[in-house]
Order: structure tokens, then C-alpha cells, then sequence
């Protein structure tokens, strides 16, 4: 019987890139591995099974300079890959072998190998009810079971890790190979950095010898376990748990304070370690993550910036033509001129246009140019306005004054302490705490959004203005989020308040960036008396694509469209709600329509909502971001998989234990470091 070791690397590690070929006291740690591996008695032969990426070129000259064979096969598909390394050795049977597991003991695989060759089995491995410390995973099985597995298994959980479907079925015969001692929480195998950090400091303590035995390295463990502390919270075969996009997240949050860019687009405000996290490519009103499964999204849709959908065809093409004749240059882009025209021509009583590229900066730019205009600092606001000094300021006088306005917890370490009392928050439909701000303060500015989560009662907005104009206060209005969204243009227009000023972003260009703030030429002429610029305000793909997006908006009505669509889900949620004796709190405007269970529960139940949508196709949560994409097909199966979670949740209100439900950690409802 030839007994072939077939050993999988390669350098494209999701969560520790080339981790293969990091060093270990100068020495890659594939070659530790194979030379570890080579003193098997047993084997007949040792393979390299890698993949045709290009980016294992270095691996694979540095195994075959060993003397090693190589076979090179698909990325993901990994059971073909051992199936065509098999072929070609003409093996009867395979140890599998991990290149993750430097520490593999030749011994303990004769060991495996000898009781394999006494049973008549299939598979015989010490995996199946692991005993032994991770990193020393041993699978020996027989050629014509791996054939049967690669011929017959489908699913690409099979496809990826290689004896799965061995393992699942019966007509295997399997042997399970015990330890003596229950040491599976042991982690001697390297996917992060943290593992990679412990096998270093074993081999360190071992140098020059790198041939010891696992038992050495138990005992070493007994002697010195402050060597093994780093990866002591990993969990045992955490990479076959987690998908592609949750590996990455791990990698990110080394490498990326926080984890990303955006505090709404983290997993934790989801489903912290289930939510797919990447996606590799989005259309219409679906989603693809990084292994390929695909979504529905029924949530926040780039949080806003799509109404559209993803990837429309006639904006992309627009920028793509930019691109094309090239995007930026030492002179100015036209676009800028035709759209700020554009601009202005929905909002008559606007006469001017400064364009940026952020919501945030667009909050800046207005600030900025309103206390110019008006002379003074103080700041009364209403909402969410961005992330920079003068907003976060609010907070430093009582660090919950901005817990209203849609984030809670929100800090202001490395906010000057000589920015307090310049910003004073009033809540909306509040005009009493408005008007108190305007008497007791010397306010300049008023900046508020018009509507969020609820509409605006006794005439709360024509007072505001009113009160602005008798002070001479510049009143902005901040539709970074609600524009195009219920009107063409700005949601104002739907009240007939004009403000000052006001900002726009988010879908003013259906996923490319680009943002606005227009207002009276008064004050807006003040932009020059104060340095405001910034060279990427002045690339060309921005007004691209808004231009070509509002004259689809316009052609369209999209603001008819996504307003009629949220109607009908913000209608059919209350009527499941009534249908399974649940009280719901609808908010927000129509396109942008969100809800909340009306219990202590709350969280726990947007959570599952998340989870159980998840796992049936949809990005979905407490809040439907609609696009004109999202067709009556779409939102029919929405309601029909949501129907199905609100039955768990009245079970969950009839007595059911919710924890039980939940696979995951709750999500995050604000502001919270992440570790």
C-alpha cells in the first residue's frame, strides 16, 4: 500500500496572509512542517498540494527546492486538488496534513498510519471527536473514498475542507483516534497572528532542535504556559466556522482602528460574527459576498446611497466614459458648473453651490460658511450631522446630549475642551427648546434635518424659520440623507420651508461620492472670506454621476417610486405585527422606513430578525432603505421569510427564551470601541 502525505498550503490566507512562508528563526515554516513530516516511517511520499494562484510562485519554488513534489489545483475547490495530487502519486491511501501545523509529530502520524493499515476503514483520523491538541490533526483515508467524496459531494463546505463529506456520511467506515487525555483546547496551529506569535516561542525555546515531540511541547505548556497565552480565546477550527468576510474582519480590526470606515458598516451593528461583512459585487437591489452567496438587501442599501439600485447601468456607463477621457487634470471639469446649475435650478431660492465629496465634509463646509455669514459661533442642532469637531462638541459639557440624535455614546476624546457651550442641541417638534436656545444664547446658526423619524407637528418647521429670520440666524438644512427621497430634490420643498442653506449627499449619485451645499448668494458668497478647499473636490466622476443620476431621478419620478414601495412595506409590517399580537414603532420617512418591536426585548429581536433573514437570502434588520430595484417579487418574499420570524418572536413574547434563539452576541445600537 503507497501511503502518500499530501500537505495543503498556499499563500492567499484570509486572515494571516503568507503565513506559509513567514519565518520561524529564520526558517519558513512549510519547511519546518515537511522536514518535521519527512521522518515518518510510514509515508511512501510527501506532495505539496497547492493552487494555481500566481501568487504561490515563491512557495512552490522554495518546496521544490527541497526536494518535494508539487501539484498545483483550484483556489476553493481543495477536495479536487487533493484528488488530482493523489492521482498523480498513484497513492492507495492519503494522510491529509494542514500547512498551518508546523508542529505536526511524525510519530503520532506512523501512529495513525500503522492502526489504519490493521482496521478495515475508510477513514481513520484523530478529528472526528478531537482529544489531541489542535495542530496536530491527522486524517488518513483511502483513495477510493476520496474519489467517491470528490465525484458525489456538491456542497462547498465539501468542496473546501476535503474529508467533510467523509465525515458526514455513513457508509464510511470510520475510526475515531483517542488520547488518553481530553487536550483539544490545547491551539498549537497558526491561522492569526496571535497562533503564530505561540509557535514561534515554542520553536525559539526548542532552536536549534526543531524536531521535538508534541509531548516535549506538553510539557513545555506545564513548565511555561506564559508562552502559550496569546491565542488562549481562539476557538478550535474557528476557520471552518467562519466565512471568508468574517476572517477578514479579524485581519481588518489589526490593521484598521475600529475596523473599517464607517461605524454603520460594521458586523457588529448587525450580527457581529455571522454578517458577511464584503461584498464581491452588487446589482440591483442584491448583494454578493466574498464566497459567492448571494443576498437580497432589504436594509440599509449602502447605507442611502443607492435609490437606483446598485450598479445602474446608464450612471455607470457615464462614469465610465469619465474615466475614460480622464478624471482629473490640472484644470477644472465642466461637470462642476452643469450641476451646481442643476442645483440650483430644483431650489429656487437658491443661488449659489459649493460641492465636496462626504456627508461630513459638506457639515463642515455649511458650518463653516454660516458663522462666517452670521458672525457667531453658537450652533443650535437638530440630528445627525457628521463626525467633526464642531458637532461632537455638543457632548463635552454632558456626554449625552447627543444620545437623541441617532447615535448614542458618542465621545469626544481629541475635541478641543475650548469648543464646550458652542453647540446646543434642541430635540425635534421642541420649539420651546429652541426658542429657549435662541434667548439664552447668542445662537448664529441653526442646523437641523427636516425630517427623520417623525413628520414635523404645529407647524414646527415654518416656526423654526420664522424664528431664524426675526434673529438673523442662518438656518441649513441638513438633507444629506432624506434628499431625493420623497421630493426631486430637497424634502423641504414638500413643507414649502426654505432654509438658507442646505446639504445634500448620500444618493445624489447613486453610490459614487458626491456631495452639495447650496444657499443664498449673502451668504454663501462668505466662502470666500474663509479658506475652504480640497483638490479631490475637484475630480470629475462625482458630478458625473450625479448629473446622469438625477436625470434618471427626474425621467424616473425614482422619489414616487421609493415613496409608494415604502408605504406599502412600511403597511404590510404593521399588519404582521397586528397578525401575531406585536406592538411595532414605525419611524422615519417612507423610503427610508425602519421599525421597532415595542418590548424589553428589542434588541434581541432585531437581532433575530437579522439572523433568521440572513440565513434564507436577505440583508435585513429594523430598517428598509428602498431603491426602485427592489421589485414586488422581492418585497412578497421579504414579508414571506419576515412572517416566519415574527412567529418567533411572539413564541419569545409568550414566554420562549430568546437567548436560546440567538446563535451570536446582540448587536451594537451606538458608539462602542472595539477591541
Amino acid at each position: 500500500m503507497k501511503i502518500v502525505a499530501i500537505v495543503q498550503a498556499r499563500t492567499g490566507s484570509i486572515r494571516l496572509p503568507n503565513k506559509v512562508m513567514k519565518l520561524i528563526n529564520g526558517i519558513p515554516m512549510i519547511e519546518i512542517l515537511l522536514k518535521r513530516l519527512n521522518n515518518s516511517k510510514e509515508l511512501n511520499q510527501i506532495i505539496l498540494a497547492t493552487s494555481k494562484d500566481v501568487r504561490n510562485k515563491n512557495l512552490i519554488d522554495h518546496v521544490q527546492n527541497l526536494g518535494f513534489t508539487c501539484v498545483q489545483g483550484s483556489e476553493l475547490d481543495v477536495l479536487d486538488r487533493y484528488l488530482q495530487a493523489a492521482k498523480k502519486s498513484k497513492a492507495d491511501a492519503i494522510v491529509r496534513i494542514t500547512g498551518d501545523c508546523p508542529m505536526v509529530d511524525p510519530v503520532l502520524v506512523d501512529e495513525c498510519i500503522h492502526n489504519f493499515k490493521d482496521s478495515s476503514v475508510d477513514y481513520y483520523s484523530n478529528t472526528i471527536f478531537p482529544t489531541f491538541p489542535d495542530g496536530l490533526d491527522i486524517e488518513v483515508f483511502k483513495f477510493s473514498a476520496l474519489e467517491k467524496a470528490a465525484n458525489e459531494s456538491t456542497k462547498p463546505s465539501h468542496r473546501e475542507h476535503v474529508t467533510s463529506y467523509i465525515k458526514e456520511n455513513v457508509f464510511f467506515k470510520k475510526i475515531n483516534h483517542l488520547n488518553n487525555k481530553n487536550l483539544s483546547n490545547f491551539r498549537w496551529t497558526v491561522d492569526d497572528p496571535e497562533d503564530f506569535e505561540v509557535i514561534s516561542n515554542v520553536f525559539k525555546y526548542f532552536k536549534p532542535n526543531i524536531y521535538f515531540s508534541w509531548k516535549d511541547v506538553l510539557k513545555l505548556y506545564n513548565e511555561k504556559s506564559e508562552l502559550f497565552i496569546a491565542n488562549f480565546n481562539t476557538k478550535r477550527n474557528e476557520g471552518e466556522i467562519l466565512k471568508t468576510g468574517q476572517k477578514l474582519w479579524k485581519r481588518a480590526k489589526r490593521i484598521i482602528p475600529g475596523g473599517n470606515m464607517l461605524l454603520s458598516k460594521r458586523p457588529e451593528m448587525f450580527l457581529p460574527n455571522q454578517w458577511p461583512t464584503y461584498f464581491s459585487k452588487a446589482k440591483g437591489c442584491r448583494v454578493w459576498d466574498l464566497d459567492g452567496n448571494e443576498y437580497f438587501d432589504m436594509s440599509i442599501m449602502g447605507i442611502g446611497t443607492n435609490i437606483l439600485g446598485y450598479g445602474n447601468n446608464e450612471v455607470d456607463q457615464a462614469v465610465l466614459n469619465t474615466v475614460h477621457s480622464g478624471n482629473m487634470s490640472t484644470l477644472n471639469c465642466p461637470e462642476e458648473v452643469y450641476l451646481a446649475e442643476k442645483l440650483v435650478e430644483l431650489h429656487k431660492w437658491a443661488d449659489m453651490v459649493r460641492l465636496a465629496r462626504s456627508g461630513g465634509e459638506a457639515n463642515a463646509i455649511a458650518i463653516r460658511i454660516a458663522r462666517a455669514a452670521s458672525g457667531r459661533d453658537k450652533v443650535a442642532v437638530c440630528g445627525y450631522h457628521g463626525w467633526h469637531d464642531w458637532y461632537l462638541s455638543a457632548n463635552l459639557a454632558d456626554k449625552n446630549m447627543l444620545d437623541d440624535h441617532l447615535l448614542s455614546g458618542l465621545q469626544t476624546k481629541g475635541v478641543p475642551q475650548n469648543l464646550q457651550n458652542t453647540v446646543f442641541p434642541f430635540h425635534y417638534n421642541r420649539f420651546d427648546e429652541l426658542e429657549r436656545l435662541v434667548n439664552n444664547h447668542e445662537i448664529g446658526v441653526i442646523k437641523m434635518e427636516v425630517e427623520r423619524s417623525t413628520e414635523p407637528e404645529n407647524n414646527f418647521l415654518k416656526k423654526v424659520r420664522k424664528l431664524a429670520t426675526d434673529h438673523k440666524i442662518v438656518l441649513i438644512f441638513d438633507e444629506c440623507t432624506s434628499g431625493f427621497r420623497e421630493t426631486f430634490g430637497g424634502l423641504h420643498k414638500k413643507y414649502s420651508v426654505e432654509p438658507d442653506m442646505a446639504m445634500f449627499g448620500k444618493a445624489m449619485g447613486n453610490g459614487y461620492a458626491i456631495t452639495a451645499v447650496i444657499g443664498r448668494r449673502e451668504i454663501m458668497e462668505e466662502a470666500q472670506s474663509t479658506f475652504i478647499s480640497s483638490t479631490f473636490w475637484t475630480e470629475r466622476i462625482g458630478p458625473t454621476a450625479a448629473l446622469k443620476t438625477l436625470e434618471i431621478m427626474e425621467r424616473e419620478k425614482s422619489w414616487e417610486v421609493i415613496t409608494k414601495l415604502g408605504k406599502e412595506i412600511r403597511n404590510r409590517t404593521k399588519k404582521l405585527a397586528n397578525n401575531y399580537d406585536l406592538k411595532v414603532s414605525i419611524k422615519g420617512i417612507p423610503a427610508l422606513t425602519g421599525f421597532s418591536i415595542d418590548s424589553k426585548n428589542s434588541i434581541q429581536y432585531k437581532t433575530l430578525i437579522t439572523q433568521e433573514m440572513l440565513s434564507n437570502g436577505y440583508l435585513a434588520g429594523d430598517s428598509v432603505y428602498v431603491c426602485t430595484e427592489h421589485t414586488q417579487e422581492v418585497i412578497d418574499g421579504y414579508f414571506e421569510n419576515l412572517e416566519n420570524v415574527f412567529k418567533l418572536i411572539q413564541d419569545c413574547e409568550n414566554g420562549r427564551d430568546i437567548k436560546k434563539l440567538l446563535k451570536d452576541e446582540v448587536c451594537h445600537t451606538g458608539f462602542r470601541r472595539l477591541t
